[in-house]
């Protein structure tokens, strides 16, 4: 979720209600009786806001300051509680539980940043005597945090140099693609699914708004001139214009999917699984495991945003002449590009290579047995990433591919929300509490079924996943999950990795995700349209889960 996104109203934009805002003096709403200027509506500058960045409307405004505010109270508040409650539990446990307790009221409320929720509960820790300093952060030394570090920094080279916007231009280009409604929707959402496998969900869709903004102005402008809409109306009604801005957010959120660096709480569930269980999922697993899950979700995805939000008309003339126009400004592929391109392709070989390796030459295999303990993933990934200030542009000005100052841009906020949710696990099962919980979950009913637990990890994750942080809520469930299972003496590995997975849902709400909170800025999405479809995708979404994922865990051996 985003960092408290909220829904705007800037001047002749769109009120989060759906309704136009009549201001003459802007000229970005469409005045009855005015022909629209389609091009000013949707291209005027005023469209692209993020959430954090737009004024709520009164009702809105009124919630999210309660919400906020109400933190400051509810979090010592509920932390004392659960401090001095008579609680059948070992004095470090339940000081432990009233810490983390806490921490969870401030990353729902966000009443400060959630990585900051997240250290304030570090810091608690060690100041309650709970357990020292050095045992605390001690996780912070995982190399899955290398492998935030390199993927984020990778990504930022593409963003800079436009590799990801080349690929964009390069599949719309594609034949047939630009001359039908449906397929231009269904082509960005591939493009979205494939580059949010590698790059920030929030980045891919931020990247990508300009150009279906672009489109979106050539297809109201044909619908304008064939006479298919009033002369007054309002483009960002149009419902071609909601399936696609929904089809980039949801998209991003089901590529996130895909790969272990594709979304922050992938890294976070699969860092607290290791932590819990021993038991490691490798680059090439993840990917075989969730590519089918993905490609299914993809197609429940383009049904349902087609249905909900069919378009207006089907067959469209001029984005292909859009399309060519931006490549052709994107002139021949740069020196900076074609590093991008040789560090991305070189990271992402080196992850699968020790897999590949166990794959033809057998697990015991010297060589493959080599690779597996020499290419670790977050080893990679800094390599990868430091070929990028290696790699030269400009020779005679010692200019590499990427700057520090470019690097610096990254999201240390996640990697700081990731370290500090590796350190509540940590602590879970060190000081007992998770086996504790585990136990006490363990007598509800149906809890020693695997299918059961399974759909209520993906029940609960989706809907923390829609009031807070997709990152927080991977952190918040997978410890809860993992003993629960061991307690119940089902293998936790699935209904754990089913919680990661639907922690990155959260298609309902513009503050479910930073990507969801991006579109519904656009003014292009009416909330109810969002809820509509987000409701509908969230419930098929997660049913595939809990029905795919133990088949294809099994096939590719994660779990017992």
């Amino acid at each position: 979720m985003a960092q408290t996104p909220t829904a705007q109203t800037a001047p002749g934009g769109p009120r989060p209600d759906g309704a136009p805002l009549a201001d003459a003096a802007s000229g970005d709403t469409p005045m009855p009786g005015r022909r629209t200027d389609v091009e000013r509506v949707l291209l005027g500058g005023k469209t692209y806001r993020s959430l954090a960045e737009q004024r709520l409307s009164p009702a809105e405004e009124k919630v999210e300051k309660i919400r906020r505010t109400s933190g400051y109270v509810l979090a010592p508040l509920v932390a004392l509680t659960v401090w001095f409650l008579p609680l059948p539990l070992p004095e470090v446990q339940q000081h432990l539980a009233a810490v983390i307790v806490g921490v969870v009221v401030l990353w729902f409320c966000e009443t400060v940043p959630i990585p900051v929720g997240g250290l304030i509960g570090v810091a608690a820790i060690v100041l309650t005597g709970i357990a020292p300093a050095g045992e605390v952060l001690a996780p912070f030394g995982s190399t899955t945090i290398f492998t935030f570090i390199g993927a984020f920094i990778l990504a930022q080279a593409m963003l800079k140099h436009g590799v990801a916007q080349r690929l964009a231009f390069w599949v719309l280009a594609l034949p047939g693609v630009g001359t039908s409604t449906v397929r231009v929707i269904i082509a960005f959402g591939l493009i979205t699914c494939v580059l949010s496998a590698f790059v920030s969900n929030t980045a891919t869709v931020a990247m990508l708004m300009p150009t279906a903004l672009g489109i979106l102005a050539v297809i109201a402008k044909l619908m304008q001139d064939k006479g298919l809409v009033k002369h007054d109306f309002d483009p960002m009604r149009l419902r071609v214009s909601t399936a696609l801005m929904l089809m980039l957010a949801y998209g991003a959120s089901v590529g996130g999917l895909m790969t272990p660096v594709g979304a922050p709480p992938n890294l976070i569930g699969r860092g607290l699984i290791e932590e819990f269980t021993g038991e490691r999922i490798s680059f090439a697993q993840w990917v075989l495991a969730a590519l089918p899950i993905g490609a299914g979700m993809f197609v429940v995805l383009a049904a349902i945003l087609l249905l909900l939000n069919r378009p207006e008309v089907r067959r469209i003339d001029g984005v292909a002449d859009y399309v060519a126009e931006k490549r052709s400004e994107l002139g021949a592929m740069s020196g900076a590009e074609k590093n991008t391109i040789f560090a991305f392709s070189l990271t992402i070989a080196l992850w699968f290579a020790p897999s590949v390796a166990s794959l033809v030459l057998g697990a015991d295999n010297s060589f493959a047995v080599l690779l597996d303990d020499r290419l670790n993933e977050g080893i990679v990934a800094v390599l990868g990433a430091a070929l990028l200030f290696v790699l030269p542009t400009r020779w005679k000005d010692r200019e590499a591919t990427l700057s520090w100052s470019d690097a610096a841009r990254i999201d240390w906020g996640t990697i700081l929300l990731f370290g500090t949710g590796m350190i509540f696990g940590a602590m879970l099962s060190a000081s007992g509490l998770a086996e504790s919980l585990g136990t006490a979950l363990a007598q509800l009913p149906g809890a020693s079924s695997s299918f059961v637990l399974t759909a209520i990890s993906v029940a609960l994750a989706i809907l923390i996943s829609e009031t807070t942080s997709n990152t927080a809520a991977a952190a918040v469930i997978v410890p809860i999950v993992v003993p629960l299972a061991m307690a119940a003496g089902v293998d936790p590995i699935v209904p754990a990795l089913a919680a990661t997975f639907a922690a990155s849902f959260g298609f309902m709400l513009p503050v479910s995700t930073p990507q969801n909170a991006i579109v519904y800025g656009s003014g292009c999405v009416p909330i109810t349209r969002m809820v509509r479809t987000g409701v509908t995708f969230d419930i098929i979404g997660g049913a595939l889960i809990v029905l795919l994922l133990p088949l294809t865990a099994s096939l590719v051996g994660i779990g017992g």
